[in-house]
C-alpha cells in the first residue's frame, strides 16, 4: 500500500469512527426528545425511565467484554460486530408495538453500542501517534457535545414529520455507512482467535455491575425501596470479590489484576469517573436554570451548553502539546483547574445572571473537559502493553459511564429533596408546579405571584445538584495528588 494510499484509509476511518461516535452519543438525547411520543402511543408511562436505563445498564456490562475481545481477536471484527449488534437492537426498536418490546431491543441496543467508544477510541491509539491522537481522540469525544445539541433538533424534526420510529429506523442506513467505511478502509492484521475467554470473570463482573446500577437506578426514584438496595449492595460486595478472586487465578484474565498496580492507571480512571459526574450535572442542570429560571426556549438551553462542545477540542489539541513535555498529574491538575473555576462560578452565581454568563462558563468548562478526558485516555494507554490496550480503553470508557450513571441518580435525590422541602414551606406551590416551571411552554400557565417563589426554589436545588459537583472535582484534585510522581 502506498503512503498516499494509508493516509487516506486513516482520514475516512476516522470519519467512520466520528459518524459511529456521534450516532451512539445522540441516542440518548434524541429518544428523550420523543419519549413523550412514545409513550402517548405505546401506552407505558410507568416503563418510560427504564428505556433510558437499560440502555446503559447493558452497555457499561459490554464495555469490558468488548475491550478484552479487541486485544485479543482484532479491532476491526470487535467494532464490527458491535456496530451490527447497535444497527439491530436500533431497527427492532423501531418496530416495537409495545413498551416491553422496546426496552428488551434498547437492551440489545446497549450491547451493541458498548463496543463503540471504546474500540473507536483503541482504533484511534493505533493509528495514530501520540501528540496527533490526543487531537482525534478530541474530535472524537467532542461528538457527545454536537450531539446534546443537535439531538433535541433533529428528533423534534423527526417527530414532528414521520413518526417517533424514524429516530431508530435512521440508524441503519447511518450504521452500514460506517461498516462498510470500516470494512473497506481499516487494514488490521489478522489475529489469532483466543479461545480461552475468562467466562467466570465475566459472569461475576456483570453481576456486580448490573447489582450496582440498579441499586442506584432504584435510589434516583421518588419512591426508594431500601431492602431492594441493601440487597443489591450486598450482591455489588459479594459479585466485585468473586470477580477479583477470579481474575487473579485466571489464565488469561479480563481485566488484568496487575493493571492495578499502576498508580497512573487508578488515579487517571478514578479522575475521569469523578469528572464525568460533574459533567453530567453540567449538561443535565443548567438547561433547566435556563429554562426554568430564565424562561429560555429549549432551543436556547441547548446552545448554553453548545461552547463547551467547540473548547472540547482545543483542550484536547493543548493536551496533545502537553503530554509530550508534563506528567499526567500535572495536567490534570491544569484541566481541573478549569473545570474547578467553572464548578465554583455555579455554586456562587445569582439566580437571574444573565445568559452570557453561561456562554463564558461553558467555554471554561469545555476546555477542562477536553484536557482531562484525552489526558486520561492517552494516559492509561501508554501504561499498559500493547496487548492491553484495549482493555484499558474499555476500563477507561467504564469509569466515565459508571460515574455518570451512579452521580445522576444522588444528584436527582438532591434535586428530589431540595424541591420537595421548598414546597412544603411554601404556601401554594406543588410538585406539579415545579414541574411546569421547568418547561418554557408551560411556564406561563402558572400565577405572576407563585412564579418568583418556585423560581427561588428550584434555584435553591440546582445550587445545592452543583455544590454536590464541586465537591465531586476537589476529590478529583485530592485522588491525582496520588499520581504526582512519574510511574
Amino acid at each position: 500500500m502506498t503512503a498516499a494510499a494509508s493516509k487516506r484509509n486513516v482520514i475516512f476511518v476516522t470519519i467512520a469512527l466520528f459518524i459511529a461516535t456521534f450516532m451512539c452519543a445522540i441516542e440518548g438525547t434524541i429518544v428523550s426528545t420523543a419519549m413523550p411520543t412514545i409513550v402517548g402511543d405505546l401506552r407505558g408511562v410507568a416503563l418510560m425511565n427504564w428505556v433510558f436505563s437499560i440502555f446503559l445498564l447493558t452497555n457499561a456490562i459490554a464495555t469490558p467484554i468488548y475491550g478484552k475481545l479487541a486485544d485479543s481477536i482484532g479491532r476491526k471484527p470487535i467494532f464490527m460486530v458491535g456496530t451490527t449488534i447497535f444497527i439491530l437492537g436500533s431497527v427492532m426498536s423501531g418496530f416495537s408495538q409495545s413498551m416491553m418490546g422496546l426496552i428488551a431491543w434498547r437492551a440489545i441496543q446497549g450491547i451493541g453500542g458498548g463496543a463503540i467508544l471504546p474500540v473507536a477510541n483503541t482504533i484511534i491509539a493505533d493509528i495514530y501517534p501520540l501528540e496527533k491522537r490526543a487531537q482525534v481522540l478530541g474530535l472524537n469525544s467532542s461528538a457527545w457535545g454536537i450531539a446534546s445539541v443537535i439531538a433535541p433538533l433533529l428528533g423534534g424534526f423527526i417527530v414532528d414529520n414521520l413518526s417517533w420510529h424514524w429516530i431508530f429506523f435512521i440508524n441503519l442506513p447511518i450504521g452500514v455507512i460506517v461498516l462498510l467505511m470500516i470494512q473497506f478502509f481499516l487494514q488490521e492484521e489478522k489475529q489469532k482467535i483466543d479461545s480461552h475467554m475468562d467466562i467466570g470473570g465475566t459472569i461475576w463482573l456483570t453481576i456486580t455491575l448490573l447489582a450496582i446500577m440498579y441499586a442506584f437506578q432504584i435510589i434516583g426514584q421518588t419512591v426508594i425501596n431500601w431492602q431492594v438496595v441493601a440487597g443489591c449492595i450486598i450482591l455489588t460486595v459479594v459479585g466485585g470479590i468473586m470477580f477479583i478472586r477470579k481474575e487473579r487465578l485466571a489464565s488469561d484474565p479480563l481485566i488484568p489484576m496487575e493493571l492495578f498496580s499502576q498508580r497512573t492507571f487508578v488515579v487517571q480512571n478514578l479522575v475521569i469517573a469523578l469528572m464525568s459526574g460533574f459533567l453530567i450535572a453540567y449538561e443535565v442542570y443548567l438547561p433547566d436554570w435556563t429554562q426554568g429560571i430564565l424562561g429560555l426556549r429549549a432551543s436556547m438551553a441547548g446552545f448554553a451548553v453548545t461552547p463547551s462542545s467547540l473548547m472540547w477540542i482545543v483542550g484536547s489539541f493543548i493536551a496533545g502539546k502537553l503530554l509530550v513535555k508534563l506528567s499526567p498529574n500535572q495536567i490534570i491538575n491544569i484541566s481541573l483547574a478549569f473545570i474547578l473555576v467553572g464548578a465554583i462560578v455555579m455554586v456562587l452565581i445569582p439566580a437571574y445572571t444573565p445568559f452570557v454568563a453561561f456562554l463564558l462558563i461553558s467555554t471554561i468548562c469545555g476546555t477542562g473537559f477536553g484536557l482531562t478526558t484525552t489526558t486520561s485516555i492517552i494516559s492509561v494507554q501508554n501504561v499498559v502493553k500493547p496487548s492491553e490496550i484495549g482493555v484499558a480503553t474499555s476500563f477507561n470508557t467504564l469509569c466515565r459511564t459508571l460515574g455518570q450513571t451512579l452521580m445522576i441518580s444522588v444528584f436527582g435525590i438532591v434535586m428530589n429533596m431540595t424541591m420537595l422541602r421548598g414546597v412544603s414551606q411554601t404556601n401554594g406551590a406543588t410538585l406539579k408546579m415545579m414541574d411546569k416551571l421547568i418547561n418554557p411552554q408551560t411556564a406561563n400557565q402558572l400565577s405572576g405571584e407563585i412564579l418568583p417563589k418556585l423560581r427561588l426554589i428550584l434555584y435553591q436545588s440546582l445550587h445545592n445538584v452543583f455544590i454536590v459537583g464541586l465537591l465531586l472535582i476537589l476529590a478529583a484534585y485530592v485522588i491525582n495528588w496520588f499520581d504526582r510522581k512519574r510511574n
